[in-house]
Protein backbone atom coordinates (compact mmCIF):
# COMPACT_ATOMS: atom_id res chain seq x y z
CA UNK A 1 0.00 0.00 0.00
CA UNK A 2 3.25 2.46 0.99
CA UNK A 3 4.75 1.60 -2.25
CA UNK A 4 1.50 2.12 -4.19
CA UNK A 5 1.27 5.72 -2.59
CA UNK A 6 4.71 6.68 -3.45
CA UNK A 7 4.24 5.47 -7.07
CA UNK A 8 1.29 7.71 -7.21
CA UNK A 9 3.02 11.08 -6.18
CA UNK A 10 5.67 9.92 -8.00
CA UNK A 11 3.36 9.93 -11.47
CA UNK A 12 1.33 12.94 -9.54
CA UNK A 13 4.71 14.77 -9.52
CA UNK A 14 6.06 13.87 -13.15
CA UNK A 15 2.75 15.09 -14.14
CA UNK A 16 2.95 18.45 -12.71
CA UNK A 17 6.85 18.75 -14.20
CA UNK A 18 4.77 18.13 -17.63
CA UNK A 19 2.18 20.24 -17.19
CA UNK A 20 4.84 23.19 -16.23
CA UNK A 21 6.88 22.14 -19.09
CA UNK A 22 3.59 22.57 -21.76
CA UNK A 23 2.77 26.28 -19.95
CA UNK A 24 5.91 27.66 -20.23
CA UNK A 25 6.57 26.19 -23.54
CA UNK A 26 2.78 27.74 -24.32
CA UNK A 27 3.58 31.31 -23.02
CA UNK A 28 7.12 30.89 -25.08
CA UNK A 29 5.30 30.62 -28.21
CA UNK A 30 2.81 33.28 -27.31
CA UNK A 31 5.76 35.65 -26.51
CA UNK A 32 7.20 34.60 -30.40
CA UNK A 33 4.80 33.06 -32.20
CA UNK A 34 6.48 33.19 -35.30
CA UNK A 35 9.98 31.76 -34.17
CA UNK A 36 12.43 31.40 -37.04
CA UNK A 37 13.65 28.06 -38.59
CA UNK A 38 16.33 26.66 -40.84
CA UNK A 39 13.42 27.07 -43.84
CA UNK A 40 12.94 30.19 -45.57
CA UNK A 41 10.46 32.69 -44.43
CA UNK A 42 8.80 36.18 -44.52
CA UNK A 43 9.79 35.93 -48.39
CA UNK A 44 9.12 39.58 -49.73
CA UNK A 45 9.19 40.45 -53.31
CA UNK A 46 10.48 43.88 -53.75
CA UNK A 47 10.64 46.77 -55.99
CA UNK A 48 13.52 48.01 -57.43
CA UNK A 49 14.48 51.28 -59.62
CA UNK A 50 13.73 49.07 -62.95
CA UNK A 51 11.31 45.90 -62.17
CA UNK A 52 11.64 45.02 -65.77
CA UNK A 53 14.94 43.77 -65.71
CA UNK A 54 15.13 43.21 -61.64
CA UNK A 55 13.78 41.47 -59.18
CA UNK A 56 14.49 41.83 -55.28
CA UNK A 57 13.57 39.17 -52.90
CA UNK A 58 14.19 39.20 -49.11
CA UNK A 59 13.62 36.52 -46.40
CA UNK A 60 14.38 35.37 -42.70
CA UNK A 61 15.78 32.39 -41.31
CA UNK A 62 17.18 31.07 -38.13
CA UNK A 63 20.42 32.31 -36.82
CA UNK A 64 21.99 29.07 -37.17
CA UNK A 65 21.69 29.68 -40.91
CA UNK A 66 24.37 32.10 -41.92
CA UNK A 67 24.67 32.34 -45.73
CA UNK A 68 21.78 31.82 -48.38
CA UNK A 69 21.15 32.42 -52.08
CA UNK A 70 18.69 32.61 -54.80
CA UNK A 71 18.35 30.93 -57.68
CA UNK A 72 16.11 31.97 -60.92
CA UNK A 73 15.41 30.85 -64.56
CA UNK A 74 12.70 31.79 -66.64
CA UNK A 75 9.60 29.65 -65.86
CA UNK A 76 9.54 25.83 -67.50
CA UNK A 77 7.27 23.67 -67.35
CA UNK A 78 9.56 20.45 -66.68
CA UNK A 79 10.60 20.26 -63.07
CA UNK A 80 13.82 18.87 -64.51
CA UNK A 81 14.77 21.82 -66.09
CA UNK A 82 14.90 23.67 -63.09
CA UNK A 83 18.75 22.21 -62.23
CA UNK A 84 19.16 24.65 -65.21
CA UNK A 85 18.69 27.88 -62.61
CA UNK A 86 21.31 30.94 -61.72
CA UNK A 87 22.41 30.65 -58.59
CA UNK A 88 23.24 34.40 -56.61
CA UNK A 89 24.31 34.90 -53.43
CA UNK A 90 22.44 36.47 -50.42
CA UNK A 91 23.95 39.56 -48.41
CA UNK A 92 23.07 38.08 -45.29
CA UNK A 93 22.91 39.68 -41.48
CA UNK A 94 22.10 38.51 -38.20
CA UNK A 95 20.02 40.54 -36.12
CA UNK A 96 19.14 39.99 -32.58
CA UNK A 97 15.66 42.33 -31.82
CA UNK A 98 14.27 41.68 -28.43
CA UNK A 99 16.20 38.89 -27.62
CA UNK A 100 14.55 36.62 -31.13
CA UNK A 101 18.24 36.03 -33.51
CA UNK A 102 17.29 35.30 -36.99
CA UNK A 103 19.35 35.97 -40.02
CA UNK A 104 17.96 38.35 -42.65
CA UNK A 105 18.76 37.51 -46.29
CA UNK A 106 18.58 39.72 -49.10
CA UNK A 107 18.94 39.16 -52.79
CA UNK A 108 18.94 40.58 -56.16
CA UNK A 109 18.24 39.23 -59.42
CA UNK A 110 19.69 41.54 -62.33
CA UNK A 111 20.21 41.44 -66.35
CA UNK A 112 16.52 40.11 -66.68
CA UNK A 113 14.48 40.45 -69.85
CA UNK A 114 11.09 42.61 -69.64
CA UNK A 115 7.69 41.24 -69.68
CA UNK A 116 8.91 37.63 -68.91
CA UNK A 117 7.69 35.11 -66.58
CA UNK A 118 10.99 33.44 -64.74
CA UNK A 119 10.79 31.19 -61.20
CA UNK A 120 13.18 31.76 -58.20
CA UNK A 121 13.42 30.07 -54.78
CA UNK A 122 15.39 30.80 -52.19
CA UNK A 123 17.29 28.79 -49.60
CA UNK A 124 20.56 27.22 -48.49
CA UNK A 125 21.95 23.41 -48.22
CA UNK A 126 19.22 21.61 -47.65
CA UNK A 127 16.93 24.19 -47.00
CA UNK A 128 14.68 26.27 -49.66
CA UNK A 129 11.55 27.73 -50.01
CA UNK A 130 9.18 26.52 -53.25
CA UNK A 131 9.45 27.68 -56.65
CA UNK A 132 7.68 31.38 -56.65
CA UNK A 133 6.38 32.45 -60.83
CA UNK A 134 6.78 36.40 -61.32
CA UNK A 135 6.31 38.01 -64.28
CA UNK A 136 9.14 40.85 -64.62
CA UNK A 137 7.62 44.59 -65.40
CA UNK A 138 7.23 45.19 -69.07
CA UNK A 139 8.38 48.32 -71.62
CA UNK A 140 7.05 51.59 -71.21
CA UNK A 141 3.30 52.31 -71.94
CA UNK A 142 2.19 49.28 -71.94
CA UNK A 143 -1.33 48.33 -70.20
CA UNK A 144 -0.83 47.76 -66.64
CA UNK A 145 -2.67 46.98 -63.02
CA UNK A 146 -1.35 47.77 -59.50
CA UNK A 147 -3.02 47.28 -55.99
CA UNK A 148 -3.13 50.02 -52.93
CA UNK A 149 -3.95 49.42 -49.81
CA UNK A 150 -4.29 52.12 -46.62
CA UNK A 151 -2.99 51.12 -43.28
CA UNK A 152 -3.24 47.50 -42.17
CA UNK A 153 -2.17 48.01 -38.72
CA UNK A 154 -4.62 45.42 -36.94
CA UNK A 155 -6.20 42.42 -37.74
CA UNK A 156 -3.24 41.14 -39.89
CA UNK A 157 -3.94 37.54 -38.92
CA UNK A 158 -8.36 37.61 -38.71
CA UNK A 159 -9.63 40.44 -40.48
CA UNK A 160 -6.57 41.79 -43.30
CA UNK A 161 -6.35 38.57 -45.18
CA UNK A 162 -9.52 38.39 -46.55
CA UNK A 163 -8.04 41.99 -48.33
CA UNK A 164 -5.18 41.20 -50.13
CA UNK A 165 -6.45 37.98 -51.22
CA UNK A 166 -9.58 39.28 -52.86
CA UNK A 167 -7.31 41.81 -54.11
CA UNK A 168 -5.22 39.35 -55.68
CA UNK A 169 -8.11 37.15 -57.10
CA UNK A 170 -8.92 40.68 -58.86
CA UNK A 171 -5.67 41.30 -60.84
CA UNK A 172 -3.27 38.23 -59.80
CA UNK A 173 -0.69 39.89 -62.74
CA UNK A 174 -0.72 43.03 -60.63
CA UNK A 175 2.88 44.48 -61.13
CA UNK A 176 2.98 45.85 -57.56
CA UNK A 177 1.25 46.79 -54.34
CA UNK A 178 1.24 49.76 -52.84
CA UNK A 179 1.46 50.08 -48.93
CA UNK A 180 0.68 53.52 -47.06
CA UNK A 181 2.25 52.93 -43.89
CA UNK A 182 1.58 51.71 -40.46
CA UNK A 183 1.37 48.38 -42.13
CA UNK A 184 1.88 47.00 -38.67
CA UNK A 185 0.60 48.35 -35.47
CA UNK A 186 4.13 48.29 -33.25
CA UNK A 187 6.60 47.91 -36.16
CA UNK A 188 9.22 47.08 -33.10
CA UNK A 189 7.37 43.87 -32.27
CA UNK A 190 8.75 41.06 -34.21
CA UNK A 191 5.25 39.06 -34.02
CA UNK A 192 3.68 41.74 -35.89
CA UNK A 193 5.73 41.41 -38.69
CA UNK A 194 4.89 37.55 -38.51
CA UNK A 195 0.69 38.05 -38.63
CA UNK A 196 1.27 40.44 -41.73
CA UNK A 197 3.51 37.54 -43.42
CA UNK A 198 0.95 35.07 -42.55
CA UNK A 199 -1.86 37.19 -44.05
CA UNK A 200 -0.09 37.98 -46.95
CA UNK A 201 1.40 34.09 -47.81
CA UNK A 202 2.63 33.71 -51.10
CA UNK A 203 1.64 36.57 -52.41
CA UNK A 204 4.01 38.77 -50.64
CA UNK A 205 6.54 36.43 -53.01
CA UNK A 206 4.81 37.05 -56.18
CA UNK A 207 3.94 40.58 -56.46
CA UNK A 208 6.43 43.59 -55.50
CA UNK A 209 5.52 45.65 -52.56
CA UNK A 210 6.35 49.30 -52.53
CA UNK A 211 6.10 49.94 -49.05
CA UNK A 212 6.11 52.95 -47.43
CA UNK A 213 6.79 53.79 -43.59
CA UNK A 214 3.93 55.23 -40.95
CA UNK A 215 4.33 56.58 -37.67
CA UNK A 216 3.66 53.15 -36.07
CA UNK A 217 6.85 51.59 -38.32
CA UNK A 218 8.52 54.47 -35.99
CA UNK A 219 8.96 54.79 -31.91
CA UNK A 220 10.86 56.78 -29.62
CA UNK A 221 14.43 55.57 -28.52
CA UNK A 222 15.90 55.69 -25.02
CA UNK A 223 17.25 59.29 -25.83
CA UNK A 224 13.47 60.25 -26.99
CA UNK A 225 14.88 60.18 -30.65
CA UNK A 226 11.97 58.95 -32.85
CA UNK A 227 13.63 56.36 -35.33
CA UNK A 228 12.59 53.23 -37.76
CA UNK A 229 12.03 50.08 -36.72
CA UNK A 230 15.46 48.29 -37.10
CA UNK A 231 13.33 45.53 -38.47
CA UNK A 232 12.57 47.88 -41.61
CA UNK A 233 15.85 47.59 -43.21
CA UNK A 234 16.57 44.06 -42.08
CA UNK A 235 13.01 42.78 -44.41
CA UNK A 236 13.08 44.68 -46.91
CA UNK A 237 15.30 45.81 -49.93
CA UNK A 238 14.13 49.14 -51.65
CA UNK A 239 15.45 50.88 -54.20
CA UNK A 240 18.64 53.29 -52.47
CA UNK A 241 17.78 56.74 -55.30
CA UNK A 242 16.46 58.68 -52.52
CA UNK A 243 18.10 61.25 -49.85
CA UNK A 244 20.68 60.23 -47.78
CA UNK A 245 19.61 59.12 -44.50
CA UNK A 246 16.53 58.23 -45.75
CA UNK A 247 17.26 54.79 -47.92
CA UNK A 248 14.46 52.78 -48.60
CA UNK A 249 11.69 55.29 -47.06
CA UNK A 250 11.91 57.67 -49.39
CA UNK A 251 12.98 56.44 -53.27
CA UNK A 252 11.00 56.19 -56.81
CA UNK A 253 10.87 53.20 -59.23
CA UNK A 254 9.50 53.59 -62.95
CA UNK A 255 6.98 51.01 -63.90
CA UNK A 256 5.83 50.83 -67.57
CA UNK A 257 5.53 54.65 -68.57
CA UNK A 258 4.69 55.35 -64.12
CA UNK A 259 6.85 57.13 -61.97
CA UNK A 260 6.03 55.70 -58.65
CA UNK A 261 7.48 57.75 -55.80
CA UNK A 262 7.77 56.67 -52.16
CA UNK A 263 8.14 59.87 -49.33
CA UNK A 264 8.73 59.55 -45.91
CA UNK A 265 6.26 61.63 -44.22
CA UNK A 266 7.07 61.05 -40.84
CA UNK A 267 10.30 62.30 -41.32
CA UNK A 268 7.83 65.63 -42.78
CA UNK A 269 6.10 65.31 -39.84
CA UNK A 270 8.59 66.41 -37.77
CA UNK A 271 9.96 68.90 -40.52
CA UNK A 272 13.65 69.87 -40.21
CA UNK A 273 16.70 68.28 -42.29
CA UNK A 274 14.44 65.21 -42.87
CA UNK A 275 12.04 67.16 -44.65
CA UNK A 276 13.85 69.72 -46.67
CA UNK A 277 16.14 67.14 -48.14
CA UNK A 278 12.91 65.59 -49.63
CA UNK A 279 11.58 68.70 -50.83
CA UNK A 280 14.95 69.05 -53.12
CA UNK A 281 14.83 65.44 -53.77
CA UNK A 282 11.38 65.47 -55.03
CA UNK A 283 12.14 68.50 -57.16
CA UNK A 284 14.86 66.99 -58.90
CA UNK A 285 13.05 63.86 -59.75
CA UNK A 286 9.95 65.28 -61.08
CA UNK A 287 11.28 67.74 -63.31
CA UNK A 288 13.45 65.32 -64.73
CA UNK A 289 10.80 62.63 -65.18
CA UNK A 290 10.47 60.72 -68.88
CA UNK A 291 7.18 59.00 -67.93
CA UNK A 292 3.68 59.92 -68.76
CA UNK A 293 1.80 59.43 -65.25
CA UNK A 294 3.40 59.82 -61.63
CA UNK A 295 1.99 58.34 -58.39
CA UNK A 296 2.85 59.62 -55.34
CA UNK A 297 3.02 57.54 -52.09
CA UNK A 298 3.61 58.29 -48.12
CA UNK A 299 1.34 57.87 -44.80
CA UNK A 300 -0.22 61.24 -43.85
CA UNK A 301 -2.62 63.07 -45.75
CA UNK A 302 -2.04 66.21 -47.46
CA UNK A 303 -6.11 66.90 -46.17
CA UNK A 304 -7.00 64.86 -43.24
CA UNK A 305 -9.87 62.75 -42.82
CA UNK A 306 -9.69 62.32 -39.17
CA UNK A 307 -11.29 65.09 -37.58
CA UNK A 308 -8.65 67.75 -35.66
CA UNK A 309 -5.91 66.50 -37.89
CA UNK A 310 -4.04 68.80 -39.88
CA UNK A 311 -0.84 67.90 -41.49
CA UNK A 312 0.69 71.45 -42.32
CA UNK A 313 4.06 70.65 -42.98
CA UNK A 314 3.06 68.47 -46.04
CA UNK A 315 0.04 70.82 -47.54
CA UNK A 316 2.56 73.61 -47.58
CA UNK A 317 5.30 72.43 -48.07
CA UNK A 318 4.69 69.95 -50.54
CA UNK A 319 1.56 70.65 -52.69
CA UNK A 320 2.75 73.30 -54.28
CA UNK A 321 5.38 71.08 -55.93
CA UNK A 322 2.69 68.40 -56.32
CA UNK A 323 0.78 71.08 -58.75
CA UNK A 324 3.73 72.67 -60.27
CA UNK A 325 4.58 69.12 -61.48
CA UNK A 326 1.24 68.45 -62.23
CA UNK A 327 1.36 64.73 -60.48
CA UNK A 328 -1.51 62.28 -60.92
CA UNK A 329 -2.60 60.38 -58.14
CA UNK A 330 -1.28 60.91 -54.41
CA UNK A 331 -2.07 57.64 -52.12
CA UNK A 332 -2.18 58.01 -48.63
CA UNK A 333 -3.53 56.13 -45.14
CA UNK A 334 -3.12 57.41 -41.15
CA UNK A 335 -6.93 58.46 -40.62
CA UNK A 336 -8.34 54.79 -41.08
CA UNK A 337 -11.62 55.96 -43.06
CA UNK A 338 -12.19 56.98 -46.90
CA UNK A 339 -11.34 60.06 -48.55
CA UNK A 340 -11.25 60.78 -52.04
CA UNK A 341 -11.27 64.15 -54.21
CA UNK A 342 -9.28 67.24 -55.59
CA UNK A 343 -8.27 70.21 -54.00
CA UNK A 344 -11.03 73.29 -54.19
CA UNK A 345 -9.18 75.48 -55.45
CA UNK A 346 -9.51 78.26 -58.30
CA UNK A 347 -7.36 77.02 -61.30
CA UNK A 348 -7.15 78.07 -64.62
CA UNK A 349 -9.96 75.58 -66.65
CA UNK A 350 -12.18 76.92 -63.30
CA UNK A 351 -13.41 75.78 -59.76
CA UNK A 352 -12.11 72.65 -58.70
CA UNK A 353 -9.79 71.66 -61.43
CA UNK A 354 -6.60 71.12 -59.41
CA UNK A 355 -4.04 68.43 -61.38
CA UNK A 356 -3.91 66.09 -58.38
CA UNK A 357 -6.31 63.65 -56.91
CA UNK A 358 -5.94 62.54 -53.40
CA UNK A 359 -6.98 59.45 -51.89
CA UNK A 360 -7.28 58.13 -48.17
CA UNK A 361 -8.06 54.76 -47.57
CA UNK A 362 -7.43 51.52 -45.46
CA UNK A 363 -7.60 47.85 -45.15
CA UNK A 364 -7.48 47.06 -41.69
CA UNK A 365 -9.79 46.24 -39.16
CA UNK A 366 -9.13 49.51 -36.90
CA UNK A 367 -11.89 52.19 -37.99
CA UNK A 368 -12.28 55.98 -37.49
CA UNK A 369 -15.57 57.84 -37.91
CA UNK A 370 -15.78 59.50 -41.56
CA UNK A 371 -15.25 63.15 -41.37
CA UNK A 372 -17.02 64.80 -44.74
CA UNK A 373 -14.67 67.67 -45.76
CA UNK A 374 -15.14 70.01 -48.53
CA UNK A 375 -12.09 68.75 -50.60
CA UNK A 376 -13.99 65.01 -50.22
CA UNK A 377 -16.28 64.15 -53.63
CA UNK A 378 -16.34 60.12 -52.04
CA UNK A 379 -16.18 58.90 -48.08
CA UNK A 380 -16.76 56.83 -46.03
CA UNK A 381 -16.12 55.00 -42.86
CA UNK A 382 -16.16 51.48 -41.21
CA UNK A 383 -14.97 49.77 -44.52
CA UNK A 384 -12.30 47.72 -45.53
CA UNK A 385 -11.24 48.64 -48.53
CA UNK A 386 -8.86 47.69 -51.50
CA UNK A 387 -8.18 50.03 -54.93
CA UNK A 388 -6.91 48.25 -58.35
CA UNK A 389 -5.59 51.11 -60.20
CA UNK A 390 -5.09 50.31 -63.99
CA UNK A 391 -3.20 52.25 -66.57
CA UNK A 392 -3.88 52.12 -70.31
CA UNK A 393 -1.91 54.53 -72.23
CA UNK A 394 -3.52 57.64 -71.67
CA UNK A 395 -6.05 56.90 -69.40
CA UNK A 396 -5.58 55.97 -65.62
CA UNK A 397 -8.75 53.86 -63.85
CA UNK A 398 -9.31 53.65 -60.24
CA UNK A 399 -11.80 51.49 -58.54
CA UNK A 400 -12.18 50.75 -54.88
CA UNK A 401 -13.50 47.55 -53.46
CA UNK A 402 -14.85 46.43 -50.21
CA UNK A 403 -13.61 43.27 -49.09
CA UNK A 404 -17.08 41.99 -49.81
CA UNK A 405 -16.31 42.65 -53.39
CA UNK A 406 -18.54 45.45 -53.94
CA UNK A 407 -17.51 48.46 -55.86
CA UNK A 408 -17.18 51.51 -53.63
CA UNK A 409 -15.66 54.27 -55.76
CA UNK A 410 -14.23 54.97 -59.18
CA UNK A 411 -12.64 57.40 -61.75
CA UNK A 412 -11.00 57.87 -64.90
CA UNK A 413 -8.60 60.46 -65.23
CA UNK A 414 -7.53 61.11 -69.00
CA UNK A 415 -4.41 62.60 -70.33
CA UNK A 416 -4.97 65.78 -72.42
CA UNK A 417 -1.92 67.94 -74.14
CA UNK A 418 -1.15 70.97 -72.14
CA UNK A 419 -3.86 70.76 -69.94
CA UNK A 420 -4.92 69.37 -66.35
CA UNK A 421 -6.36 65.44 -66.45
CA UNK A 422 -9.65 65.25 -67.41
CA UNK A 423 -11.69 63.41 -64.55
CA UNK A 424 -14.45 61.21 -65.56
CA UNK A 425 -16.64 59.41 -62.96
CA UNK A 426 -18.15 56.05 -64.75
CA UNK A 427 -21.69 55.86 -64.42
Amino acid sequence: MQLKRKQFFLQLGLACIVALLLIADTYAQVENPYPPSPFPDRIVLNVTQDPSTSLAVNWRTHDSVRAGAGEIIVAVSNPAEAAKAIRVKAQTEQVVHKEIAASYHAVQFSGLQPGTRYMYRVGDGNYWSEWFHVKTAGNANEPFSFIYLGDVQQGMRSFWPAVIRDAYAKVPDAKLIMYAGDIVNRGFNDHEWGELYYGGSFIHSTIPGMMSPGNHEHADNAEGVNELTPLWRAQFSLPQNGPQGLEETCYYTDVQGVRFISLNSQAIWFGGDGMQKQINWLEKILSNNPNQWTCIIFHHPVYSVKANRDNTNLRENFQPIFNKYKVDLVLQGHDHAYGRGMEKIPMPEGEGTSPVMYVVSMCGAKMYEENNQPWMDKSGGHLQLYQVISVKNKKLSYRSYTVTGELFDAFDLVKRKGRNNKLVIPK
